[in-house]
């Protein structure tokens, strides 16, 4: 091999070693004929300690145990003071690999699949996203651990090539549905190699538009004072373009003290819009008594209404007694009903949470997500963020799966090596049921926007899922974060510090656990898988 070769492969290996994160996860699967790479978590802190340490590799199968690989092993498989190479992986690859560089050791399970030759993707590596009709699909080749290798990259939909460049931004349609493929191809050694990501996207159908409805009675009775003031209030649930209204007499809309307000409107959980409506009438006089005042919803397709008529109240005489003993009682109640509150108040979460343990509630039997919370942290830390990091990966599974029995999504565990991390992002947070932030200025300085912003649009926007904001460490004044951040409630935010927090029973587990959704306490690992993990 002449110098120019030997600068040039040196010159791959050490981009293809900066661009790769390590794999935490046990068990990998991946299919035959592509590039694949180990590298082990934690391997920078421990060769830091002893500049003369190396990774060794050994592979192990049932029969013979466990033999050490080195540069002779296989043609295919190349070894860096870091990492394991594959040029390509193959069915015989399949095994357990165990990494150790002085004390520090870590093992997989490798799973080679074998390639469909009727297919130009496998479907055991197919990944599953659902879009409604109508909303963004977007979707994007990107394959940042071979970046700097990859000199060709296409789409194909159901095997067919798209068209290019290789990325789908529209709104979906159903004739959108299918498998999407991206192929990203590398030269190595002289070689070409292909590695091949596919999404399956189905395309669902939209909220389905309702009957409009006025909430509660159709006719109400309200009794008032003369020269008083009075708000009617009206509800219903309506489509977004339908009609709300008061219905006013002529006479009465030229009078200033019967005025109308504009529509107040939430959407509720079911992707429906509630909407309020108030008519003011200041004080009020005979001509505004014993008329009909009616609030209406309507579409092209239907109507409803109700009304609402104001009666004289009458005034009776209470004797003095009565009236003292009335006093003393409602004193009482008031008193007593605030110290409940307080009470309440103070020990809303403890409350919370024994009901839960009582009644045994899971909110998350059917709601279709995959994940309890997806955890987003500043993955690729600098030395001084190494307790942030320990905290996110180690400590907040370690609780809330292990004694708390929630099923957390954190990237360099779960997330299959190689794929459209911004892609896997979407997809991941879709699945998931709360959005777990851990919020610090370096979090916000290294590249996890993207992290934040799709939370923030699926919270704040659609509705779909609720954040959790944890401040490591907690600061008096984070005047860097986001304007979209402030609109969480103060309770979503939560404050670790670690003199304080290490307890199960301390309050800030306390406020996590109230802040998860309702799930029974059993752990989602089984025990061997929890020690091969560590």
């Amino acid at each position: 091999m002449t110098s120019v070769s030997v600068l040039s492969s040196n010159l791959q290996s050490i981009i293809l070693l900066r661009c790769e994160n390590c794999i935490h996860r046990p068990h990998i699967h991946t299919i035959e004929g592509e590039p694949f790479y180990l590298k082990p978590c934690g391997v920078s802190s421990s060769v830091h300690k002893n500049e003369t340490a190396t990774v060794r590799w050994f592979k192990g199968n049932a029969t013979h145990g466990y033999r050490e690989l080195n540069a002779k092993s296989s043609p295919r498989i190349t070894l860096h003071s870091h990492h394991l190479e594959f040029w390509p992986v193959e069915l015989e690859d399949e095994g357990t690999y165990f990494s150790q560089v002085g004390n520090d050791h870590q093992n997989w399970t490798l799973t080679v699949i074998k390639r469909d030759e009727h297919s130009c993707f496998s479907e055991k590596l197919v990944k599953n996203r659902k879009v409604e009709v109508k909303k963004s699909l977007h979707i994007t080749c990107d394959n940042p651990n071979y970046s700097e290798l990859t000199n060709h990259t296409s789409l194909y939909k159901n095997c067919k090539e798209t068209v290019k460049p290789p990325t789908i931004e529209k709104d979906a349609e159903f004739g959108d549905e299918g498998y999407y493929s991206c192929v990203f191809s590398l030269h190595h050694d002289g070689k070409q190699y292909n590695i091949t990501k596919t999404i399956n996207i189905t395309v669902i159908k939209g909220s389905s538009k309702i009957t409009p409805a006025i909430l509660g009675p159709k006719f109400d009775t309200v009794k008032v004072e003369l020269g008083k003031d009075v708000e009617l209030d009206c509800t219903a649930l309506l489509n977004k373009n339908d009609l709300f209204y008061w219905s006013i007499r002529q006479e009465d809309s030229s009078n200033p003290n019967v005025h109308e307000d504009t529509n107040k409107t939430t959407w509720t959980s079911e992707g429906k819009l509630h909407a309020l409506k108030k008519l003011r009438i200041r004080n009020i006089t005979e001509k505004n008594l014993n008329v009909l005042y009616n609030c209406t919803v309507t579409n092209e397709e239907s109507t409803d209404t109700k009304s609402f008529i104001l009666v004289k109240k009458e005034m009776a005489d209470i004797p003095g007694h009565v009236f003292m003993r009335g006093i003393i009682v409602a004193v009482f109640i008031s008193v007593a009903v605030v110290c409940v509150v307080t009470l309440c108040v103070i020990y809303k979460v403890d409350l919370v949470l024994f009901y839960r343990r009582l009644a045994e509630r899971d909110e998350t039997l059917t709601d279709g997500k995959t994940y309890d919370a997806f955890v987003s942290y500043l993955r690729e830390h600098p030395p001084e963020n190494g307790e942030e990091y320990t905290f996110a990966v180690e400590m907040l599974p370690r609780v809330l799966e292990n004694q708390f029995g929630y099923k957390l999504c954190i990237f360099e565990r779960d997330v299959v090596p190689g794929g459209a991390v911004v892609d896997e992002i979407h997809s991941l947070i879709e699945k998931s049921r709360r959005l777990i932030i851990l919020l610090s200025k370096s979090y916000l300085a290294h590249g996890t926007r993207l992290e934040l912003e799709s939370g923030l649009h699926k919270a704040l926007v659609e509705r779909k899922i609720k954040i959790i904001l944890i401040e490591f460490p907690p600061a008096s004044n984070l005047t860097f974060l986001p304007p979209s951040l402030k609109l969480l409630k103060p309770y979503r935010v939560l404050k670790w510090k670690a003199d304080n927090s290490l307890s199960y029973n301390s309050r800030f587990w306390k406020n996590l656990v109230y802040l998860m959704p309702a799930k029974t306490i059993k752990p989602w690992r089984e025990e061997s898988e929890l020690h091969e993990g560590n």
